[in-house]
């Protein structure tokens, strides 16, 4: 267990970086004393804090706000909590007018709560450490300044948002900093312009432009995926885009999902684009009588989806209007829940392990909010707690955040910046296959309703591009790099033996291409290194007349004059078993 003062516990980093957005709250207030305060919690790797100011923040606001911040550390001034009445709370904040409107929502009888350092007093629920001297002024860096609407409202007035975070030492701050900037040099939003794999256009928000080199390692991910699944027992299926509003209204979707759902009228009839594809697989497992021995099912589906996510939220890849769901949907009678569990998990490990990228999983259990008795929902929970500790996996719980429908597992993966991403989910749903009235005849020869698992191991195909070219930076593996080899000719007299070289290459299988440009080989070489490229064949005349050629590796540079069968063996390995390096 973490110490209870450790800053590797979330619960004291959390006090922490709250203290902080306080710290600089009252920074601001001293040097500012015109602006209002709206909210400033701590999150994940920092904290923030909305506020009204006729000060348009600048970079060099933000210096001398830090500066004036470890002040306040040094004067160790001790956070002091106190309570008062709704009348009494809205006395005190009475030149404050987003903290009135916090207050005024609240229940007449509510006791409101404020905590207070020096001359700066805030409302806040807490927790807090014990006094500002806790908090090291060389560890706090102000990172940013945006804009952010009163409550996420765009009804609501434009307020500017201070981001900062902080450390218990100045050099983990710096460690984080670096990591920030090395995020922001593998942005896969930059690199997939400068790589030739993705754009995106102010003519449709929101909907990935796949460019030739993308459409190659989106295809290559494809191809694996179907690999896999065909390895596992899978069944490849297809369903509309398009479907009418009855069967979103017995899915549930047109209730609980409609306003992120794009909605037409065909013939006088609604109907909606999917945002989902489990509906679809539905369909296809009811069109004819299944019996306990059709079971499991194991129904694929690299299904197009719809969703209309707010512009604010929109990221590159990694939240897009349109993506492609690496689905898969399992009919299965509840006792084999188990053993179909651990398979899931045993190719969710393959796959990942492919990639170089470990994970966590995580329990989720029953909501407040769901459907199905707690007996049931005990047995699910088990089921998947008990697959997972049965293939030597460890887990952690995340209390009431189940799925209204049942319980799930979620797999968070680590990129090599320790990022972590939930890509695949494991979740078991009793209750879709109700609302279609699903059966399968038991061994009993009684009628029973199936039990379906939602999964998906990719999550999607744009947002794992996404995550895998900022893990790798744009430096593929070479088995799923989209050029993997450039042929380089130093002069024009070797063109037809490097023409030579790049058909053999291609014919075999491989993604190669010739720069035969009359350039010089330098200018050659560091745009094939720019782009990433594996390996560069640089070609003279020595390398034409010994039928050698001269390898640089895009990781390890100059590898010398090889005969090409044998360079040609080499990445044939490194294809065949898809090696990281």
């Amino acid at each position: 267990m973490d110490n209870e003062y450790s800053f590797e516990n979330e619960e004291y980093r959390r006090r922490y970086r709250h203290t902080t957005s306080h710290i600089m709250a009252q920074a601001i207030k001293r040097l500012y004393p015109n602006t209002k305060f709206a909210i400033g919690p701590a999150i994940d790797d920092g904290f923030y804090y909305d506020l009204d100011s006729d000060v348009t923040f600048t970079p060099e606001h933000l210096e001398t706000i830090e500066s004036e911040m470890r002040k306040i550390c040094k004067e160790k001034l001790k956070l002091e909590r106190f309570e008062l009445p709704k009348d009494q709370a809205l006395e005190l904040m009475k030149d404050e007018p987003y903290k009135i409107e916090l207050i005024e929502n609240l229940p007449p009888d509510a006791v409101i709560s404020f905590y207070r350092q020096g001359e700066f007093t805030d409302l806040c629920a807490g927790p807090h450490l014990d006094s500002t001297g806790r908090v090291k002024g060389n560890g706090i860096k102000l990172t940013s300044c945006t804009g952010a609407y009163w409550r996420g409202d765009s009804k609501n007035k434009m307020l500017q948002r201070i981001y900062g975070t902080c450390f218990p030492s100045k050099q983990e701050l710096d460690d984080y900093l670096a990591r920030i900037e090395e995020a922001k040099r593998r942005d896969h939003r930059k690199l997939g312009r400068e790589l030739g794999l993705f754009a995106f256009r102010d003519e449709a928000p929101g909907f990935p432009f796949y460019l030739p080199k993308g459409m190659i390692l989106r295809n290559t991910l494809i191809d694996y995926w179907r690999s896999v699944h065909k390895k596992w027992d899978y069944v490849e299926i297809s369903t509309p885009q398009i479907m009418k509003r009855t069967l979103w209204e017995t899915s549930g979707h047109w209730d609980h999902y409609k306003e992120n759902m794009y909605t037409t009228v065909i013939d006088e009839e609604d109907f909606a684009i999917k945002p989902m594809n489990c509906p679809g697989s539905i369909l296809v497992y009811d069109l004819k009588p299944h019996s306990y021995r059709d079971l499991p099912l194991r129904y694929g589906e690299l299904g197009v989806v719809h969703r209309h996510e707010l512009s604010g939220a929109l990221h590159g890849m990694f939240r897009v209007r349109c993506f492609t769901q690496d689905d898969a949907h399992i009919l299965l009678a509840p006792e084999q829940i188990t053993d179909e569990v651990i398979r899931i998990a045993k190719l969710f490990d393959e796959v990942y392990s492919l990639f170089g990228l470990p994970y966590t999983i995580e329990l989720s259990t029953m909501p407040e909010d769901h459907i199905g008795t707690e007996a049931d929902w005990e047995i699910a929970t088990n089921a998947l707690a008990d697959a997972i500790t049965s293939i030597g996996k460890k887990y952690e719980v995340n209390p009431g955040d189940g799925a209204f429908y049942g319980p799930k597992l979620d797999f968070h993966i680590q990129d090599s910046l320790g990022r972590t991403w939930q890509c695949g989910t494991i979740q078991l749903d009793y209750q879709l296959p109700g609302r279609f009235d699903l059966e399968y005849v038991g061994a009993d020869g009684e009628k029973h309703c199936p039990v379906m698992i939602h999964r998906v191991v990719y999550g999607s195909i744009e947002r794992f591009m996404g995550i895998l070219t900022e893990h790798f930076a744009g430096a593929f593996p070479f088995w799923l790099a989209p050029s993997q080899v450039k042929v380089l000719t130093i002069t024009d007299r070797v063109n037809d033996y490097a023409a030579k070289l790049v058909d053999r290459l291609n014919d075999e299988g491989f993604r190669a291409e010739l720069d035969a440009r009359n350039e010089k080989i330098g200018y050659k070489i560091r745009e094939a290194q720019r782009v990433k490229t594996p390996f560069m064949l640089v070609i003279g005349d020595k390398e034409a007349e010994a039928g050698l050629v001269a390898v640089r590796s895009r990781s390890e540079g100059d590898q010398g004059a090889v005969p090409f069968e044998e360079f040609l063996e080499k990445i044939r390995v490194l294809r065949d078993t898809k090696a990281l390096d």
